[in-house]
């Protein structure tokens, strides 16, 4: 599967300029790429954990980083 296999969106295309905005980003694309995971209420939980997961890393890498920088 490539890039091209997924629907294009009006963001997909613009530049992503802060954290909130790649957030944001992939909350969007995730509900496009899988409407499986959307619930009917618009709820999607696995969505939900991929954001959350990505959050966390991001935290641990900013951590190792700062740690790095600080030896």
């Amino acid at each position: 599967m490539n890039a091209n296999d997924f629907p294009t969106t009006s963001s997909s295309t613009a530049e992503i300029h802060s954290y909130a905005e790649l957030q944001q980003r992939i909350h969007d694309d995730l509900r496009v790429q899988h409407p499986e995971w959307v619930k009917s209420n618009g709820d999607c939980p696995t969505c939900d954990a991929y954001e959350q997961r990505l959050a966390e890393l991001i935290g641990l890498f900013q951590s190792s980083e700062r740690k790095l920088a600080a030896a």
